[in-house]
Order: C-alpha cells, then structure tokens, then sequence
C-alpha cells in the first residue's frame, strides 16, 4: 500500500499554496508549522517573510489566510498575536488519515519509506573473546540494535558489523597454555550453556595466568606463540580459533538474553582485516597522509594536542613493525567503502573513544576514503552509573556482569507481573515469559529513553515501575487496550468520519497521525530516545482518552466502533513502535 500523507504535510502544502498565491516571492518558503497547545497546528514563518518583503506581518497573515482552502483538511485558520497562523484540522480528516494507516495491510501504518535509501555499515555489539561481557557492553549493544531496526525499517540496507576483539599478544599466554593442555576445552558432555562455555574459559585464563607470572620459561614460550599467531602459523591458528568458538557460544547466550539477534556472517573482529594492514600503511605512506616519526608510521593533526602542547599524532604503525588498533579500523573502513559500498559508516563506541575515531576519520578523509559522498559518524554514547551517580560497579568495585545485570532486572520484573497475574488470568508459562519481556524491555527503555551521549543512572526499581516513563508503563498501555478489544465481544474497530471528535480523542488521533515523521526524523538522526519520547507521550494520550472517552460504554454504537478503531490503531503503533527499539509488547500484562 502506498503511503500516507501525514496531516502536517497536508497542512503545510495548503500553507505554501497561499503563502505563493499571496507572495509570489515566498515560493518555497517554509511556514515554520509546528504543534501547538493553542490549536491543532502553528505557522510562525510569515514574520521573517513579512520582515523580508519589509511588509506588516499580521496584515500579511491576514492576507495568507484569506488564500488557505478550508473544509477538507483544515477546518479553520486564524491570525494570533503579531503574525501567527493557528489551524483547527477538521474531526473527519483526522479520522480518514488514521483510517488510511489502519488498512495498510503490509503493518507500516502508512510510514514512507526513504526517498533515496543507501547503505549503511553499523558497527555496535563489540565484546572481546576469552571476556566476560559487563555493564559496559550494553550500551553499544542496545542503542546499535535500535538503529538497525530504525534504519531497516525506512528501507536503509544495513550491514551489521561486531568488531570483537579476537587478536593481540594476550592470545600468546592462551594459546600456549590450551597446547600444553590440549583437553581443557573439549566438550565430553556434548553441547555446553553459555555459561559453561564462559566459565571454562575464566578457569583457563586464570591457570594460564599464574602460569605466565610464575614460570620464566613458559612466558618465553607464550611470547614465541604471538609471533606464530601473527605469522598465520596453522595449529596456532586451529587453537586460536577454539577460543573465539567458545567465546561466540557464550556471547550468543547474552544477546538472546537481551532478545537480539546476532549472526555469525556479521562478526568480523579484529582479525578479519589482518591481511589488509601492510597495504593500509603502504597507501598511506606513499600518498604522504602518514609520514615516520622515530620508526613508528604516524599521522599528525595540528588541532590536536596533548598537556605539553605538543601535536598528539595517530600511530598507525609501532616502531618494532607491530599494528595498533588505528591500522585495523582504517583497514576496516578501507573494505566498509570499497568491498560493502557503504555510503554511510556508523560507530556506536563509547564517547571515551571520540578523539581516536576523530583522528582515525580525518586520516581516511585525508586518503581519500571518505568524501561528500561517503561519510563516518561516531554515535558516540555515555556511561552506565549506579543510584549514587558514579559509575555502576559491584560492591566490590568490580564491573558488573551484563549477564547478572540482565537476570536481575528480569526477576524483579517477574515479581511485578506476578502481582497482577491473578486478575488478568496469566499462567505460570505466561508469566515467566511477560518477566522476560519486561525486565529485557526496562533495560532497554532505560537506556534509550535517554540521549545516548549522556550517562544515565541504572535504577531497577524505577525501570520496573508502573508509573513514569518506563517501557513497563508502555507495555501495560498496550495490554489494557488488548484487553479492552477482547471484551468488546461482536463489536468491532470501524472508522467513522462522520463523527464529531471529543478533545482527547483529536489529541491521542492527532499524536498517532505524527508516528511517521517521528521515525523518519529518529532513523535520519540516530537518535533513538526521541522515538521513545514519542510513544510514552503516546501512552500518556491514551491514559486521558481512557479516562475520558467510554469505549465499551460509549453513546452510540458507531462511536464505540470508531473508538474501538482509536484504541487498536494505538495498539498497533505503540507495538511497531517498541519493536523497533527492539522491546516487546504481552498482550496480558
């Protein structure tokens, strides 16, 4: 189905219409129309044109809205203060927009897709192997997803990257240790749990460990595996390669904690652009971009200083030959822009990491990599923090395990479900499985109901309430009018633009009719947290119009139909809505 001009386009194009056929030199000219608590919409660019064409604004209004075609979509227009336009949008056009987005049969609710769609390489979700995933893994992980459904979703093609980290000399001390114990990751039992496969994992790294700081010889032993690593050696290659399968056996238990998806074809660490770091530096020396420095291939930048005021240059090669991490994420950008065609490249890395990715960019720009045609973002995102503002750490002062993190919220999760499963009529399998989409989506919510650049405070028992901006209040919006559909029996949703509509109905029709810009803006900007703005005002609409407007118990027959038809496309939108922040929505809650 094609899709649905939203009401505010429709406004806009009649405004652009009157203000050409009152100021011919005003064509194209944008009326500046915006939401409004004094009528449905308000235009304020008539007073920079009236400024312009030095003429009185509030007569040039006047003039505009003598041009505007009423009835079909605006009801009425009105000049306010020096020069305002405030529109009235008539009840049936409301109700014919959202009836248009309810019959979209392809469950897009009408949203367009991008006008010219390219491709995007996302890089998020970056553990390291052979380490346990923490607090701090979450965040890359959960704001990356959103974006790729957001982008997926306006008809952007995607390719997800996991750069883990699976390469560097700590893989020496492993490798040497797992040759001289050539049984400690066998699997005897079969199939092992992500936390078997994690815990197998620690007791080798501590053993090889004590090994390394007790035994002279075996630490030269180690040392020589790192060479052999980087030489390609075959067995040393084979050994390597049992950590990262084991790693990925516990890392792929997270995510499906966190209820994402992660595939194989998409993990390209560290070690899957090995063979381009030569000619990486090569291309960068010979064209002059990079330039030795005391043996070390650097590229310097004259903005970029350190305390002592002195240039702080990008060290792409180390003096005794070795890469560092700048060589593989140029060599990565090398294969995003020339093998996947990416004209986009997102990185959602920790803010901590700004300036490498600053001077990795401006490198790449400088060898002609990246160009008006092809551009690099950082989304850059702030740190996780306990209740006490500083940075979430155990009672110990450890990190603290994402995995432990993520069961915790889901049993206090489960507790909340519990104390209403009675009443709604849950079963025990119902009510394990809402703990889970719950405590999984109060994580979640937490996270990007906030400006991803700044930190935010980790508060289970906030992010589990029924109150306040949380995903559970989201969920439980949803499950309420689910419940509402079920009891209204033979009744069914039916549009009905006849109808006069009460305030809160205009106002939860008006804020649905808005989902499409919201998400067009949202995926355009990476910004995630304005689309979880946008669906708690949602539910806080609904929770007036509940309040105010009967459903089952409204006047008329059609008025509940038409009702009914409100509810449910709210259900809808807030259901594609969290799913694209990749939150689900129980039906009973």
């Amino acid at each position: 189905m094609a899709s649905v001009t939203s009401l505010s386009d429709s406004v806009q194009q009649h405004l652009a219409s009157a203000l050409s056929a009152t100021l011919p030199e005003a064509a194209g000219a944008d009326p500046l129309l915006r939401r409004s608590d004094r009528a449905d919409f308000q235009a304020n660019g008539i007073l920079a044109l009236a400024k312009k064409a030095k003429a009185n604004p509030r007569e040039l209004a006047t003039q505009v809205v003598a041009q505007v075609v009423t009835g079909d979509v605006i009801e009425d227009v009105e000049v306010s203060g020096p020069g305002f336009l405030n529109i009235t949008i008539a009840d049936r056009a409301i109700t014919e927009n959202l009836a248009a987005r309810y019959a979209d049969e392809s469950g897009r609710l009408g949203v367009p897709t991008a006008a010219h769609p390219g491709t995007t390489v996302i890089d998020y979700a970056q553990p390291n192997v052979a380490k346990e995933m923490h607090v701090g893994h979450l965040r890359s992980a959960v704001i990356g997803d959103a974006v790729v459904q957001l982008l997926e979703f306006t008809g952007e093609n995607v390719v997800r990257r996991h750069h883990i980290g699976d390469w560097g000399t700590q893989f020496g001390m492993l490798i040497q240790y797992l040759d001289e114990h050539p049984h400690e990751l066998d699997h005897k039992a079969g199939a092992v749990s992500g936390e078997e496969a994690m815990s197998n994992l620690n007791r080798l790294y501590k053993a090889a460990r004590k090994h390394f700081d007790s035994d002279e010889e075996f630490k030269t032993r180690a040392r020589r595996r790192v060479v052999d690593l980087q030489a390609g050696e075959p067995k040393t290659l084979a050994m390597w390669q049992k950590f990262v399968d084991e790693s990925k056996i516990y890392f792929y238990s997270v995510f499906e904690k966190l209820d994402m998806e992660i595939r194989d074809p998409d993990i390209v660490g560290e070690s899957g652009y090995n063979d381009m770091l030569a000619e990486t530096c090569r291309l960068l020396e010979e064209s002059g971009v990079a330039v030795r420095s005391e043996g070390a291939l650097c590229v310097f930048f004259e903005d970029i200083k350190g305390p002592d005021g002195n240039p702080v240059p990008l060290i792409v090669q180390k003096s005794d030959g070795g890469y560092g991490y700048a060589a593989t994420d140029l060599s990565a950008i090398r294969d995003r822009v020339f093998s996947l065609k990416a004209n986009s490249l997102l990185y959602v890395v920790d803010a901590r990491q700004a300036l490498h990715f600053r001077m990795v960019f401006e490198t790449a720009r400088r060898a002609g990599w990246l160009n008006e045609d092809v551009k690099a973002h950082q989304l850059a995102f702030g740190t996780v923090l306990g209740k006490d503002g500083k940075p979430f750490k155990t009672r110990e002062g450890e990190t603290v395990r994402l995995e432990d993190l993520l069961d915790e919220a889901v049993e206090r999760a489960t507790a909340v479900v519990r104390e209403k499963a009675e009443k709604v009529g849950l079963t025990e399998q119902e009510i394990t499985e809402n703990g889970r989409y719950v405590g999984v989506g109060a994580v979640k919510y937490a996270d990007l109901s906030t400006s991803a650049v700044r930190d935010y405070k980790f508060d289970l028992d906030q992010m589990v309430s029924l109150n306040g901006d949380t995903s559970v209040y989201l969920q439980y919006a949803y499950a309420r009018i689910q419940s509402i559909l079920r009891k209204a029996g033979e009744a069914r949703p039916a549009a009905h633009p006849e109808l006069e509509l009460a305030p809160a109905e205009r106002a939860l029709g008006l804020h649905l009719d808005q989902f499409g810009e919201t998400v067009l803006e949202v995926a355009a900007s990476y910004e995630p947290h304005k689309l979880a703005a946008y669906l708690y005002q949602l539910a806080t609409h609904l929770t007036t119009f509940y309040d105010q407007c009967p459903v089952l118990k409204a006047g008329t027959p059609e008025q509940m139909e038409n009702r009914l038809f409100l509810v449910d496309l709210t259900a809808r939108t807030l259901h594609q809505g969290m799913a694209l922040l990749g939150i689900r929505t129980p039906e009973k809650l």
